[in-house]
């Protein structure tokens, strides 16, 4: 399956659009990574810990718009897009949601 934010595939021909295709992944922020970052705001650096999760949180949205896309019979994904939003009371959930066009290749 190839994934792409380009809105084709060099040397290959799309045959057929299979449709938006999407992966979505909500994930909560505990409180030991939310006391860690809250540190680091204040003496300055890097939250490995919120960049891990949100390594994680988009690694795992593109493997389900992958597996979605699979499913409706297509061999790649183009125009890919990731988008992040922070939801809940304190903002202590992320969103990482992924779209683009399943497409069946020549």
């Amino acid at each position: 399956m190839i994934l792409t934010t380009t809105p084709n595939i060099e040397g290959r021909t799309i045959i057929e659009y299979k449709g938006v295709v999407f992966g979505e992944v909500i994930a909560g922020v505990n409180f030991v990574k939310d006391f860690g970052a809250s540190i680091r705001n204040i003496i300055g650096g890097r939250s490995g810990s919120y960049e891990s999760e949100l390594v994680e949180a988009r690694t795992q949205s593109l493997k389900e718009l992958e597996e979605r896309a699979r499913t409706m019979g297509a061999d790649a994904v183009v125009g890919v897009d990731i988008d992040y939003e922070v939801l809940g009371t304190n903002n202590g959930m992320l969103m990482v949601s992924a779209s683009g066009t399943a497409v069946k290749l020549a």
